[in-house]
């Protein structure tokens, strides 16, 4: 029960990574709240049914509206230990097909909604002198891209800065940051890459990208979870401003050929 007596925040908890995430932290004894601009968060819940667990419906875009909620979790729960920024979204399509629009919800979710909610919870961590903030970047952007993957990729990579410029600044309050790079984990998102790429059969995709991963498989949302859970625990007070790849070896090869 690492996580006992602790309150996390899981931005994108509703399904995929986050939920992976959620799941393993009430494993572990913290409460949980869940963010998502999903319908699907009424589903989760009822399906969690957990007393530990508490959900909002909001656009991480908003910050506004996460002002606001923060300011009831506090209300309710008296601190938020963890935050866990998952929210984000892929869409692939080429540079120079890609319309502003495009672009620019990639940066708005992915870089400006992880930027909205720490800005939200961070002053309650200092004034609380604890805290651990956990952002999802990715293998892809900072290691990694394949085509198609420019907006993501640059977003992912912001991450990482961020990550590790807002460690140095909350380095002596007593707050861990760090981030999580994973590869390739079987969620709705991946779900959906594939069937962007090839609808008729994206089964194919999945054992393709499978094929290329050195340990035969893609992740799975509790492996994520375990290794978010360490990060949110106080197991982990020396580590700081970090990515931490989880991607099955998917980045070791210096060949195609992930074997000999």
């Amino acid at each position: 029960m690492k996580l006992d007596g602790k309150v996390a925040l899981v931005t994108g908890g509703a399904m995929g990574n986050g939920l992976g995430i959620v799941k393993v932290f009430l494993k572990y004894g913290a409460d949980v709240v869940i963010i998502d601009y999903s319908d699907k968060i009424t589903n989760t819940l009822q399906e969690l049914n957990n007393p530990k667990v508490m959900g909002y419906k909001a656009d991480i875009r908003d910050s506004k509206m996460l002002e606001a909620i923060v300011n009831d979790v506090i209300a309710k729960k008296g601190k938020i230990d963890i935050l866990v920024n998952n929210a984000g979204i892929a869409k692939l399509e080429k540079f120079t097909d890609m319309t502003d629009e495009v672009r620019d919800t990639h940066f708005d979710i992915n870089i400006k909604g992880t930027w909205n909610m720490t800005k939200a919870v961070v002053p309650y961590m200092i004034k609380n002198n604890y805290g651990k903030v956990i952002n999802l970047s990715s293998v892809t952007g900072p290691m990694v891209a394949d085509v198609g993957e420019v907006a993501y990729a640059t977003t992912k990579a912001a991450i990482l800065g961020f990550t590790k410029s807002l460690a140095m600044e909350l380095v002596t309050n007593n707050i861990n940051v760090n981030a999580i790079m994973p590869g390739y984990i079987m969620t709705p998102m991946v779900d959906g890459i594939a069937k962007d790429t090839n609808s008729a059969d994206p089964q194919s995709v999945i054992n393709g990208i499978a094929a290329g991963i050195p340990m035969g498989r893609l992740g799975t949302i509790e492996e994520l979870g375990e290794l978010t859970a360490f990060l949110a625990s106080d197991e982990s007070t020396y580590i700081t401003g970090q990515g931490i790849v989880i991607d099955g070896g998917s980045t070791l090869p210096e060949t195609k050929s992930v074997g000999v």
